[in-house]
């Protein structure tokens, strides 16, 4: 008779729900568990600290619009996922976090790492809970998997006692019978009276916007997407990580007038993202006060709470709700409705493209970020992965650097989490390996987790990481910020002692052929970094996402 402990069966059950790599840092009780996930063929990767454990699972997730699992020992290990998993949560990203725990049979007895783990998790997750019965464990981590993917994505945390985790049963007596369960992956249609009167406005509207996020990523939304808004005509944004469902160069695409479009659109047509301050809540004087605004989301509730009023609310999954748009705008919707609306922005972008010194490139020593971002934006192939993180080099990013694809715009989200860059780029090579990845870099969030490099070089993660060393946190042109400065420090040292490619830069004209150089080691399986020296007075004018500012 065949005995398995509550390790192994873990490891069979991640197995069963599709588990093909561990984010993890080893430790107790979870090392049985670890190492017999390997020996059901789960490819592991370690590393430096568990918070990027976490932030690797997220981009993996994100990427693949599946979840990404992560595991930490008890204790301090599964309080160290705690970030990672609190911005998940706040970005809406479906990661599995397994967190071994002191034994539940000595509750109570101040044991190494005893806390109550469940209590730390709940404000981090959608759906927490802990194992109490060997038996279950299968049952138990296909919940996980369903509460993560259900509705509105996020991540769930499954407690696992060390004393379960090492006591033995016999296999026959394992409830198998949910193990490996099919997602539930529902498709909820929009109340058709009000996707009719969506319709009815948009016919009405004569300057109509599209304004999407991340949840288009998450319903694979992005075809039915491109088809309404070339169908209607009808210009879109996007949210910072919802980049991508509609390429940048789009002809509706008018990145420059957004300010304008705002101000000027008198209907607002949300899709897949929440009314946060990203968008300032759609709230006037950013937004015409006299739009209207129709959402469609999955969840009811933030529909329902929303800051400003919504005069359409659709509740259901962004690819259904889309699909009915399409076939119920028929005849009704043109493209050449709106044709007077999109000359409006596009002459308006013309004109601050024309604008004196608009497409001048900054060759100032030290060098502008602009410069920078720049300098990316002209050397990156048209798929690559981008992750941004950093405070000014963010900022400058969001207004320069393109993407092109869905999901491959990554970086600190609605929750605004400092030092995600080097692990989100991990976790998106991870998922997507034949892919450029290049992490943009503030000094001070590199810093963070900057020793995820050597995770990347054990692995073999090629990717491209390019630091803006402004010599501290954010722009400090009048010197009176406390705590900011960091010093210059030659990351491209610390770099190649790690087993990296890495390159120092002072001069614009030599930023290029320094990627050049460093993409050709990538592409031969390294792990590169190139420290760009840049300017600590340059600040980034961008919306104020708050009253105080760092």
């Amino acid at each position: 008779m065949t005995e398995l402990t509550g390790s192994e069966i873990l490891a069979k059950s991640l197995k069963n729900e599709g588990v093909d790599v561990l984010f993890f840092l080893m430790g107790g009780p979870m090392l049985l568990a670890e190492s017999s996930c390997i020996k059901e063929g789960i490819r592991p990767l370690d590393v430096r600290h568990e918070q990027s454990a976490a932030f690797m699972a997220q981009a993996y997730s994100r990427l693949l619009q599946k979840p990404g699992v992560c595991m930490a020992a008890s204790g301090p290990g599964t309080i160290n996922l705690t970030t990672g998993i609190a911005n998940a949560l706040i970005d809406c990203a479906p990661v599995v976090a397994i967190g071994g725990s002191s034994p539940i049979g000595q509750n109570g007895r101040q044991v190494f790492q005893e806390i109550d783990q469940l209590a730390i998790m709940k404000p981090c997750t959608k759906w927490a809970d802990r194992v109490y019965n060997i038996k279950r464990i299968p049952e138990m981590v296909n919940f996980a998997f369903q509460k993560a993917m259900s509705g509105k994505p996020g991540p769930v945390y499954l407690d696992l006692p060390g004393d379960i985790l090492y006591a033995k049963i016999p296999e026959e007596q394992v409830d198998w019978s949910l193990s490996g369960r099919p997602l539930l992956d529902a498709r909820p249609l929009g109340d058709p009276n009000k996707v009719d009167a969506l319709v009815d406005a948009i016919a009405k509207a004569k300057q109509p916007i599209i304004l999407s996020g991340s949840g288009v990523i998450w319903s694979q939304a992005w075809p039915e997407l491109q088809e309404f808004v070339e169908k209607t005509g009808i210009p879109f944004y996007t949210t910072p990580q919802g980049r991508g469902v509609l390429p940048d160069d789009h002809d509706y695409s008018y990145l420059t007038m957004r300010s304008s479009a705002f101000r000027d659109a008198d209907l607002i047509v949300v899709a897949g993202t929440r009314m946060n301050y990203i968008i300032g809540h759609a709230a006037p004087p950013r937004f015409n006060a006299a739009a209207r605004i129709a959402r469609i989301d999955i969840d009811a509730d933030e529909i329902a709470s929303s800051p400003r009023k919504v005069d359409i609310g659709i509740v259901g999954d962004c690819k259904a709700v889309l699909r009915q748009l399409i076939d119920a705008s028929g005849k009704r919707i043109k493209a050449d409705l709106f044709a007077g609306w999109r000359k409006k922005l596009s002459d308006g972008e013309a004109a601050k493209r024309e604008a004196p010194g608009a497409n001048k490139p900054m060759d100032d020593t030290p060098i502008h970020p602009l410069r920078l971002c720049d300098e990316i934006k002209n050397f990156m192939r048209r798929d690559a992965i981008l992750v941004v993180d950093g405070q000014e080099i963010l900022n400058y990013g969001r207004q320069s650097m393109p993407t092109f694809v869905p999901g491959h715009r990554l970086n600190s989200g609605p929750f605004g989490t400092m030092g995600v860059g080097l692990p989100f780029g991990v976790g998106a090579k991870i998922a997507k390996p034949d892919k450029q990845v290049i992490v943009v870099h503030g000094d001070g969030s590199f810093g963070m987790n900057a020793l995820e490099l050597d995770t990347a070089v054990r692995h073999n993660v090629p990717l491209l990481c390019v630091v803006s060393l402004n010599g501290g946190w954010t722009a400090d042109p009048d010197g009176n910020k406390p705590g900011r400065n960091l010093g210059y420090t030659r990351f491209d040292k610390m770099a190649e002692s790690l087993g990296c490619y890495g390159e120092y830069v002072e001069k614009p004209a030599d930023i290029r052929p320094a990627l050049d150089r460093a993409q050709r080691e990538v592409d031969r399986g390294a792990v590169a970094l190139v420290n760009v020296k840049t300017d600590h007075r340059a600040r980034a004018g961008t919306a104020a996402f708050a009253t105080y500012s760092t």
